[in-house]
Protein backbone atom coordinates (compact mmCIF):
# COMPACT_ATOMS: atom_id res chain seq x y z
CA UNK A 1 0.00 0.00 0.00
CA UNK A 2 1.47 3.34 -1.04
CA UNK A 3 1.24 6.36 0.92
CA UNK A 4 -1.45 8.41 -0.99
CA UNK A 5 -1.59 12.22 0.42
CA UNK A 6 -1.69 15.98 -0.62
CA UNK A 7 1.83 16.18 -1.25
CA UNK A 8 2.14 13.38 -3.28
CA UNK A 9 -0.57 14.86 -5.58
CA UNK A 10 1.19 18.15 -5.17
CA UNK A 11 4.30 16.15 -6.67
CA UNK A 12 2.55 14.53 -9.61
CA UNK A 13 0.48 17.92 -10.86
CA UNK A 14 3.55 19.75 -10.76
CA UNK A 15 5.69 17.26 -12.87
CA UNK A 16 2.61 16.20 -15.02
CA UNK A 17 0.37 19.10 -15.01
CA UNK A 18 2.56 22.28 -14.48
CA UNK A 19 -0.46 24.55 -15.99
CA UNK A 20 -2.50 23.04 -12.41
CA UNK A 21 0.68 23.43 -10.08
CA UNK A 22 -1.10 26.67 -8.49
CA UNK A 23 -4.20 24.68 -7.70
CA UNK A 24 -5.09 23.84 -4.31
CA UNK A 25 -4.69 20.44 -3.28
CA UNK A 26 -6.81 18.94 -0.41
CA UNK A 27 -8.55 15.77 0.57
CA UNK A 28 -12.31 15.21 -0.10
CA UNK A 29 -14.85 14.55 2.79
CA UNK A 30 -15.22 11.22 1.58
CA UNK A 31 -13.27 9.66 -0.17
CA UNK A 32 -13.57 5.63 -1.23
CA UNK A 33 -11.57 2.29 -0.55
CA UNK A 34 -10.78 2.03 -3.93
CA UNK A 35 -9.01 5.05 -4.85
CA UNK A 36 -8.06 7.94 -2.90
CA UNK A 37 -9.84 11.44 -4.35
CA UNK A 38 -8.40 15.16 -3.83
CA UNK A 39 -10.04 18.47 -4.59
CA UNK A 40 -7.95 20.16 -7.54
CA UNK A 41 -9.10 23.71 -7.12
CA UNK A 42 -13.02 24.56 -7.29
CA UNK A 43 -13.81 22.53 -10.49
CA UNK A 44 -11.44 19.30 -10.65
CA UNK A 45 -10.76 16.19 -8.54
CA UNK A 46 -7.87 13.93 -8.29
CA UNK A 47 -8.67 10.50 -8.63
CA UNK A 48 -5.78 7.83 -7.02
CA UNK A 49 -6.33 3.57 -7.26
CA UNK A 50 -5.18 2.56 -3.60
CA UNK A 51 -3.96 -0.86 -4.81
CA UNK A 52 -2.96 -2.74 -8.07
CA UNK A 53 -6.47 -4.00 -8.30
CA UNK A 54 -8.38 -1.07 -8.64
CA UNK A 55 -6.04 0.15 -11.47
CA UNK A 56 -7.59 -1.46 -14.33
CA UNK A 57 -10.69 0.89 -13.12
CA UNK A 58 -8.58 3.88 -14.37
CA UNK A 59 -8.27 3.15 -18.36
CA UNK A 60 -12.16 1.97 -18.22
CA UNK A 61 -13.35 5.32 -17.09
CA UNK A 62 -11.34 7.17 -19.02
CA UNK A 63 -12.85 5.27 -22.53
CA UNK A 64 -16.28 5.26 -21.22
CA UNK A 65 -17.29 7.97 -18.96
CA UNK A 66 -17.42 10.44 -21.61
CA UNK A 67 -19.38 7.72 -23.88
CA UNK A 68 -22.00 7.62 -21.29
CA UNK A 69 -22.16 11.03 -20.22
CA UNK A 70 -24.15 11.82 -23.68
CA UNK A 71 -26.47 9.17 -22.97
CA UNK A 72 -27.20 10.51 -19.40
CA UNK A 73 -29.57 13.28 -18.27
CA UNK A 74 -27.90 13.21 -14.88
CA UNK A 75 -24.46 14.91 -14.78
CA UNK A 76 -21.74 12.01 -14.07
CA UNK A 77 -18.00 12.31 -12.81
CA UNK A 78 -16.11 12.10 -16.13
CA UNK A 79 -11.91 12.41 -16.69
CA UNK A 80 -10.26 15.77 -17.79
CA UNK A 81 -6.95 13.65 -18.11
CA UNK A 82 -4.92 11.18 -17.44
CA UNK A 83 -1.75 10.79 -15.08
CA UNK A 84 1.20 8.66 -15.67
CA UNK A 85 3.05 6.18 -13.42
CA UNK A 86 6.01 7.03 -11.76
CA UNK A 87 9.15 5.68 -9.62
CA UNK A 88 6.67 7.20 -6.37
CA UNK A 89 3.92 6.16 -7.42
CA UNK A 90 3.33 3.03 -9.88
CA UNK A 91 -0.18 3.16 -11.61
CA UNK A 92 -2.15 5.53 -14.30
CA UNK A 93 -4.26 8.07 -12.13
CA UNK A 94 -7.12 10.66 -13.44
CA UNK A 95 -7.83 13.89 -13.10
CA UNK A 96 -11.92 14.79 -13.41
CA UNK A 97 -14.53 17.31 -13.43
CA UNK A 98 -15.74 17.96 -9.44
CA UNK A 99 -19.35 17.36 -9.46
CA UNK A 100 -21.27 19.45 -6.51
CA UNK A 101 -22.95 18.00 -4.11
CA UNK A 102 -23.92 16.19 -0.75
CA UNK A 103 -23.73 12.58 -0.24
CA UNK A 104 -27.14 10.77 -0.19
CA UNK A 105 -28.62 10.24 3.24
CA UNK A 106 -32.11 9.97 4.45
CA UNK A 107 -31.27 13.10 6.44
CA UNK A 108 -31.17 15.34 2.97
CA UNK A 109 -34.05 13.70 0.72
CA UNK A 110 -36.60 15.83 0.37
CA UNK A 111 -39.24 13.40 -0.76
CA UNK A 112 -38.01 9.58 -0.50
CA UNK A 113 -40.60 8.78 -3.16
CA UNK A 114 -39.57 10.92 -5.50
CA UNK A 115 -36.07 10.31 -5.12
CA UNK A 116 -36.96 6.21 -5.79
CA UNK A 117 -38.44 7.63 -9.12
CA UNK A 118 -35.41 9.46 -9.71
CA UNK A 119 -33.18 7.04 -9.42
CA UNK A 120 -34.73 4.42 -11.71
CA UNK A 121 -35.23 6.27 -13.90
CA UNK A 122 -31.62 7.26 -14.27
CA UNK A 123 -30.66 3.85 -13.93
CA UNK A 124 -33.00 2.72 -16.82
CA UNK A 125 -31.27 5.63 -19.13
CA UNK A 126 -28.07 3.89 -18.20
CA UNK A 127 -29.24 0.33 -19.25
CA UNK A 128 -31.06 2.30 -22.54
CA UNK A 129 -27.02 3.00 -24.02
CA UNK A 130 -25.87 1.17 -26.07
CA UNK A 131 -23.67 -1.40 -24.70
CA UNK A 132 -22.09 -3.40 -27.77
CA UNK A 133 -18.06 -3.31 -26.84
CA UNK A 134 -18.59 -2.56 -23.08
CA UNK A 135 -16.52 -4.32 -20.79
CA UNK A 136 -18.04 -7.48 -19.85
CA UNK A 137 -18.38 -8.04 -16.27
CA UNK A 138 -15.58 -10.00 -14.50
CA UNK A 139 -12.45 -9.82 -12.41
CA UNK A 140 -12.21 -6.48 -13.36
CA UNK A 141 -15.21 -4.82 -11.85
CA UNK A 142 -15.48 -7.70 -8.51
CA UNK A 143 -18.34 -9.46 -11.36
CA UNK A 144 -20.89 -6.85 -11.02
CA UNK A 145 -23.45 -7.58 -13.25
CA UNK A 146 -21.89 -11.13 -13.62
CA UNK A 147 -22.69 -14.66 -11.63
CA UNK A 148 -24.05 -14.30 -8.02
CA UNK A 149 -22.52 -17.68 -8.02
CA UNK A 150 -19.14 -16.32 -7.69
CA UNK A 151 -20.26 -15.30 -4.12
CA UNK A 152 -21.49 -18.51 -3.18
CA UNK A 153 -18.80 -20.06 -0.77
CA UNK A 154 -18.57 -16.64 1.07
CA UNK A 155 -22.79 -16.27 1.69
CA UNK A 156 -22.91 -19.38 2.84
CA UNK A 157 -19.73 -19.55 5.27
CA UNK A 158 -21.45 -16.12 6.31
CA UNK A 159 -24.16 -17.77 7.06
CA UNK A 160 -23.22 -20.39 8.74
CA UNK A 161 -20.90 -18.69 10.65
CA UNK A 162 -23.55 -16.80 12.14
CA UNK A 163 -26.85 -19.25 12.16
CA UNK A 164 -27.56 -18.43 15.91
CA UNK A 165 -28.70 -14.86 14.89
CA UNK A 166 -29.93 -15.71 11.12
CA UNK A 167 -32.44 -17.77 10.03
CA UNK A 168 -30.50 -20.26 8.37
CA UNK A 169 -32.72 -22.43 6.43
CA UNK A 170 -34.69 -18.88 5.11
CA UNK A 171 -31.40 -17.09 4.02
CA UNK A 172 -30.51 -20.33 1.91
CA UNK A 173 -33.56 -20.53 0.26
CA UNK A 174 -33.33 -16.77 -0.57
CA UNK A 175 -29.44 -17.18 -0.90
CA UNK A 176 -30.70 -20.23 -3.49
CA UNK A 177 -33.54 -18.58 -5.44
CA UNK A 178 -31.00 -15.59 -6.41
CA UNK A 179 -28.75 -18.89 -7.98
CA UNK A 180 -31.59 -20.64 -9.73
CA UNK A 181 -31.68 -17.88 -12.72
CA UNK A 182 -29.10 -15.94 -14.80
CA UNK A 183 -29.37 -12.80 -17.18
CA UNK A 184 -30.38 -13.92 -20.90
CA UNK A 185 -30.99 -10.72 -22.38
CA UNK A 186 -28.22 -8.71 -23.70
CA UNK A 187 -25.90 -7.31 -21.51
CA UNK A 188 -26.44 -3.48 -20.31
CA UNK A 189 -24.82 -1.26 -18.73
CA UNK A 190 -24.12 -1.14 -14.88
CA UNK A 191 -22.45 1.10 -12.56
CA UNK A 192 -22.07 -1.77 -10.34
CA UNK A 193 -21.57 -0.23 -7.02
CA UNK A 194 -25.23 2.09 -6.73
CA UNK A 195 -24.85 3.08 -3.33
CA UNK A 196 -25.27 6.28 -1.32
CA UNK A 197 -21.49 6.95 -0.72
CA UNK A 198 -21.94 7.06 -4.67
CA UNK A 199 -24.72 9.44 -5.44
CA UNK A 200 -24.94 13.57 -4.92
CA UNK A 201 -28.34 15.11 -3.82
CA UNK A 202 -28.25 19.25 -4.08
CA UNK A 203 -31.21 20.79 -2.37
CA UNK A 204 -32.92 17.57 -1.53
CA UNK A 205 -33.48 16.11 -4.73
CA UNK A 206 -30.39 13.55 -6.96
CA UNK A 207 -27.66 15.82 -8.60
CA UNK A 208 -25.10 13.04 -9.80
CA UNK A 209 -23.78 9.62 -9.81
CA UNK A 210 -19.92 9.10 -9.39
CA UNK A 211 -17.28 6.72 -8.70
CA UNK A 212 -18.45 4.44 -11.77
CA UNK A 213 -14.86 2.20 -11.01
CA UNK A 214 -16.44 -1.00 -11.03
CA UNK A 215 -19.06 0.03 -14.47
CA UNK A 216 -18.97 -2.75 -16.72
CA UNK A 217 -21.89 -4.47 -18.84
CA UNK A 218 -23.89 -7.15 -18.15
CA UNK A 219 -27.09 -8.37 -15.63
CA UNK A 220 -28.60 -5.55 -14.11
CA UNK A 221 -30.07 -7.00 -11.08
CA UNK A 222 -26.71 -5.81 -9.32
CA UNK A 223 -27.68 -2.25 -9.17
CA UNK A 224 -30.99 -2.65 -8.00
CA UNK A 225 -30.07 -3.59 -4.86
CA UNK A 226 -30.52 -0.28 -2.70
CA UNK A 227 -34.41 -1.13 -2.87
CA UNK A 228 -33.31 -3.14 0.23
CA UNK A 229 -30.71 -1.14 1.74
CA UNK A 230 -32.04 2.65 1.45
CA UNK A 231 -35.95 2.85 0.52
CA UNK A 232 -38.58 1.78 2.97
CA UNK A 233 -41.94 -0.05 1.59
CA UNK A 234 -43.32 2.82 0.19
CA UNK A 235 -40.10 3.71 -2.11
CA UNK A 236 -38.99 0.49 -2.52
CA UNK A 237 -42.60 -0.42 -4.56
CA UNK A 238 -41.93 2.69 -6.72
CA UNK A 239 -38.18 2.53 -7.31
CA UNK A 240 -39.23 -1.63 -8.52
CA UNK A 241 -42.45 -0.37 -10.71
CA UNK A 242 -39.72 2.11 -12.53
CA UNK A 243 -37.21 -0.17 -12.77
CA UNK A 244 -39.65 -2.87 -15.04
CA UNK A 245 -37.59 -5.92 -14.16
CA UNK A 246 -39.36 -9.61 -14.09
CA UNK A 247 -39.56 -11.62 -10.84
CA UNK A 248 -36.22 -13.50 -11.45
CA UNK A 249 -34.09 -10.20 -11.98
CA UNK A 250 -35.68 -9.18 -8.11
CA UNK A 251 -34.42 -12.34 -6.78
CA UNK A 252 -30.89 -11.91 -8.32
CA UNK A 253 -30.86 -8.06 -7.21
CA UNK A 254 -32.27 -9.17 -3.76
CA UNK A 255 -29.58 -11.91 -3.31
CA UNK A 256 -26.99 -8.61 -4.74
CA UNK A 257 -28.33 -7.07 -1.36
CA UNK A 258 -28.44 -10.51 0.75
CA UNK A 259 -24.70 -11.03 0.02
CA UNK A 260 -23.35 -7.87 1.06
CA UNK A 261 -25.44 -7.59 3.77
CA UNK A 262 -24.39 -11.03 5.22
CA UNK A 263 -20.56 -10.43 4.88
CA UNK A 264 -21.07 -6.72 6.47
CA UNK A 265 -22.28 -8.05 9.07
CA UNK A 266 -19.77 -11.22 9.49
CA UNK A 267 -16.78 -9.25 9.41
CA UNK A 268 -18.06 -7.02 12.05
CA UNK A 269 -20.24 -8.83 14.23
CA UNK A 270 -17.43 -8.58 16.82
CA UNK A 271 -15.42 -5.47 15.72
CA UNK A 272 -17.98 -2.68 15.12
CA UNK A 273 -21.33 -3.32 16.04
CA UNK A 274 -22.61 -0.26 14.35
CA UNK A 275 -22.12 -1.74 11.11
CA UNK A 276 -23.31 -5.12 12.03
CA UNK A 277 -26.47 -3.65 13.15
CA UNK A 278 -27.03 -1.96 9.77
CA UNK A 279 -26.07 -4.93 8.10
CA UNK A 280 -28.30 -6.67 10.45
CA UNK A 281 -31.81 -4.51 9.57
CA UNK A 282 -30.80 -5.08 6.23
CA UNK A 283 -31.17 -8.76 6.71
CA UNK A 284 -34.06 -8.93 8.66
CA UNK A 285 -35.37 -6.46 5.98
CA UNK A 286 -34.66 -8.88 3.02
CA UNK A 287 -36.37 -11.63 4.95
CA UNK A 288 -39.47 -9.59 5.64
CA UNK A 289 -40.05 -8.56 2.10
CA UNK A 290 -40.33 -12.09 0.34
CA UNK A 291 -42.91 -14.25 -0.22
CA UNK A 292 -41.64 -17.80 -0.74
Amino acid sequence: MHTIDVDLVARLINEQFPEWSDLEIRPVKFSGHDNRTFHLGEQMSVRLPSAAAYVPQVEKEQKWLPFLKKGLTLPISTPLAKGTPTKEYPWPWSINNWLEGETLSHENINDLNQFARDLGSFLIELQSIDASGGPLAGEHNFYRGGSLAVYDEESRNAIEHNKDIFNEGLLKKIWELALDSEWESEPVWVHGDVAPGNILVKDGQLCAVIDFGILGVGDPACDAAMAWTFFDEASRRIFKKVLNMDAQTWNRARGWALWKALITYNGNRYSNPTVAEESLNIINLIVEDIEL
